[in-house]
């Protein structure tokens, strides 16, 4: 079983702890700050379980980053898990609109993240 997770987010601070936690509970974990070095590792690896993806980043944003991981073959099926500050529920369905598969909002409660996380492993 495959239990590879892409952490996309720009605050160094939150890849630290979602990795830490990840690791700690057997996970393989890459991380990247940008959008666009998303893109560039998923090019090479396909073998993701899930990604977990900031919507709120610099340049490219999450909402556009899972459209263009939706809209490209080899990767869009990879299941998305939304990370956001924007805790309305409206934007938990712009989330699941623009092809995200489940939303977690900040701060993470790791037993949400986890559930969610498992859902597609």
């Amino acid at each position: 079983m495959n239990k590879k997770i892409l952490i996309v987010d720009d605050d160094p601070r939150n890849i630290f702890a979602l990795k830490l936690t990840l690791k700690a509970r057997g996970y393989a974990v890459e991380t990247c700050t940008m959008a666009q070095e998303a893109f560039d590792i998923l090019k090479s690896e396909y073998d993701f379980s899930v990604i977990l993806m900031d919507m709120m980043m610099p340049e490219i944003d999450g909402y556009e980053a899972v459209r263009i991981i939706r809209n490209t073959p080899e990767i869009k099926d990879i299941p998305i898990i939304a990370v956001t500050a924007q805790a309305m529920p409206e934007d938990r369905q712009k989330c699941i609109e623009v092809g995200a598969n489940d939303y977690i909002s900040k701060p993470i409660d790791v037993d949400l993240l986890l559930t969610a996380i498992e859902k597609f492993i």
